[in-house]
């Protein structure tokens, strides 16, 4: 059984993974703290509440055959030292994976790289001002590695942006999409930041979520 924490289930999405009908799992725990993020409940490592993974398994088992895949969310999933058995367990039930990272674990991203169909990467700002949006020194270095890992893989991806305009402005948004420019990025979707359901306003439950919803 996969040893990881998982803060919420939707069983049912359009929005996850462009195009595919998933499962999406929010796991638990991430070490950036974004002030944008629409699920902050999930930032701390431990949940008050959450889904116990065979629940999830036996869910799966009534979805084959009807869900194209699952996403694992966050949070920050490669916080999670389970995912990869989690990922191969949901592969062994015929689903193909879907991935949500902002890429703070280049290792641990490359070790599950080869299990993902698609991976939708969060790039915050420029990388040289990433301490600003996730208060984690270094943070910048390590999502540019993991990034050229996921452009380097040939697994398909989508790298998106959260435009929050107390954090990036005009100049600074120009910037990063010279840089992802540079580094052979071909798909960059811009999001619209909104405050409902982040600290600046409310909790948000994972249910509450929907489409065009932000990134951590």
């Amino acid at each position: 059984m996969a040893e990881i924490r998982i803060g919420g289930l939707q069983r049912l999405s359009t929005c996850d993974w462009p195009g595919q009908l998933v499962a999406t799992l929010f796991l638990q725990g991430c070490p950036w703290d974004c002030p944008y993020c629409h699920n902050p409940h999930l930032i701390p490592p431990e949940a008050e509440t959450g889904v116990d993974w065979a629940e999830v398994m036996a869910f799966l088992m009534t979805r084959r055959g009807l869900l194209d895949g699952v996403v694992f969310s966050g949070g920050e999933p490669t916080l999670q030292r389970g995912l990869p058995q989690a990922m191969q367990a949901v592969r062994a039930l015929g689903f193909r994976v879907g991935l949500h990272t902002g890429g703070p674990y280049p290792a641990r991203l490359a070790a599950v790289l080869p299990l993902c169909d698609w991976v939708g990467f969060d790039v915050k700002a420029p990388f040289s001002d990433y301490r600003r949006v996730t208060g984690a020194a270094g943070s910048g270095v390590k999502a540019r590695e993991s990034l050229l890992l996921l452009l380097g893989s040939g697994v398909d991806y989508q790298v998106r942006t959260t435009v929050d305009p107390e954090l990036i402005d005009d100049a600074a948004l120009a910037r990063m999409s010279a840089e992802l420019a540079q580094l052979g990025v071909a798909a960059h979707v811009l999001q619209t930041c909104r405050t409902a359901g982040t600290r600046r306003n409310r909790p948000v439950h994972v249910a509450d979520r929907g489409a065009g919803r932000n990134r951590a």
